[in-house]
């Protein structure tokens, strides 16, 4: 297991409340107000809407609709079999 995949246990924006300045790690996002951490704006906020993702990865709101689209048919291919 590599250290990007131990992050929720190692990680300092969850270990010690700090801003996470590992940008190599997986669940990095540039976010400061979730202390850069994607495990920390899933603990603060559950499940979001697509705009809140959007808005965090700074992305278009239409963007992250075509991949959760493109996610959910990928999804549903995988199942149906």
């Amino acid at each position: 297991m590599s250290e990007q995949d131990d992050c929720p246990n190692t990680c300092k924006a969850i270990t010690e409340g700090e801003c996470c300045e590992n940008c190599e790690c997986r669940y990095w996002i540039d976010y400061p107000e979730d202390l850069n951490c994607t495990f920390v704006a899933i603990r603060k906020h559950g499940g979001m809407a697509l705009s809140e993702v959007a808005k965090r990865l700074d992305l278009s709101l239409v963007r992250i609709s075509q991949i959760e689209k493109k996610a959910v048919a990928l999804l549903y291919k995988r199942i149906k079999i």
